[in-house]
C-alpha cells in the first residue's frame, strides 16, 4: 500500500483527528461512522476507534484528510560508498552500496508526493577536515592538539564560541567526485536536491540545520510549502546523519 492510498478505501463519514506532528500515520484515522459503502441516514454510530485513540482529544474535521509524504534520502553519496569517508573502513564494516537496491526499489513502486535528496557539499576549508586543523586554533580545555589529533578524534576549537568537533578525512567537497550521488541510485525526474555542511566554520549532520542550529537548510521551507504530513527518512549513515534527520 503507497502512502496516499491509506485512506483510499474508506468511504463517507469518516472524521478524521488532525494533529500538528511530523507523521500522519501515528494520528490518523480515528472514528468510522457505518459501513464505507452503506447510505448514512437517522443517527449514526460511532464504532469503536480504528487507529490512534489518542487522536479523540484531538479537534474534528468532517472531511477526509490525505497524508502528503516526502521521502528522505541521505548522502548516498560516493565518499561514502568508495571514496575518502567509505563507510565499509569504519568500526561497523557495512557496505553503503547495499543501501541503493532497497531505494531504488521504493522509489519504483511507493507514489511519494515529494522525494529529497540531500548531500554534504562542504567547502575545501571545512572545519571538520582534519587536514584543515592547523587552520583554527585550539582551545586550551581541548583533550587533543593540532600534532597529535588524528582522524575520527574529538578536539575543541577556540571560536568563539569554543565548538567541539570530529574529525573527519576530507570527503564530498563541492563539485567533486565524491560529492555527487552515487551512479546507482535513482534520481527522480521531480527530486529536489538539499545541500549542507557549507558553512567552512561549522559541521551540519542532520539536513535540517547546522550542528549549532545557527541556520538551516531548505528543507523545513519546502516541506511546509508541499503541505508534507509523512517524512520517510533513510540513506547513509544511520549513526550520524541519518540519525540526527530522524532525531
Amino acid at each position: 500500500m503507497t502512502p496516499k492510498s491509506v485512506l483510499d478505501n474508506v468511504g463517507q463519514g469518516v472524521v478524521l483527528g488532525v494533529a500538528a506532528h511530523f507523521s500522519f500515520v501515528s494520528y490518523g484515522l480515528v472514528w468510522l461512522y457505518g459501513a464505507p459503502n452503506e447510505p448514512q441516514s437517522g443517527e449514526v454510530k460511532p464504532v469503536q476507534p480504528r487507529h490512534c485513540t489518542v487522536c479523540a482529544a484531538y479537534p474534528m474535521r468532517s472531511t477526509i484528510v490525505r497524508p502528503i509524504s516526502a521521502f528522505l534520502i541521505v548522502d548516498v553519496q560516493n565518499d561514502f560508498i568508495s571514496g575518502s569517508l567509505n563507510i565499509s573502513n569504519c568500526s561497523a564494516q557495512q557496505n553503503g552500496l547495499e543501501v541503493i537496491e532497497p531505494i531504488n526499489k521504493l522509489l519504483d513502486t511507493v507514489d511519494f508526493d515529494a522525494v529529497f535528496y540531500s548531500l554534504d557539499w562542504h567547502p575545501s576549508d571545512h572545519v571538520s577536515f582534519i587536514d584543515n586543523i592547523k587552520q583554527r586554533p585550539i582551545h586550551p580545555t581541548s583533550p587533543l592538539n593540532a600534532d597529535n589529533a588524528q582522524v575520527y578524534d574529538t578536539v575543541i576549537f577556540a571560536g568563539p564560541p569554543p565548538m567541539k568537533q570530529r574529525l573527519w578525512p576530507r570527503h564530498c567537497v563541492q563539485d567533486s567526485w565524491g560529492s555527487e550521488l552515487h551512479k546507482d541510485l535513482k534520481v527522480v525526474e521531480h527530486g529536489v536536491k538539499v545541500y549542507k555542511g557549507t558553512n567552512p566554520e561549522v559541521d551540519s549532520y542532520s539536513v535540517f540545520w547546522d550542528n549549532k542550529k545557527l541556520s538551516d537548510t531548505t528543507l523545513c521551507a519546502q516541506l511546509r510549502l508541499k503541505g508534507s504530513t509523512d517524512i520517510y527518512v533513510c540513506g547513509l549513515a544511520y549513526d550520524v546523519c541519518v540519525g540526527k534527520c530522524a532525531g
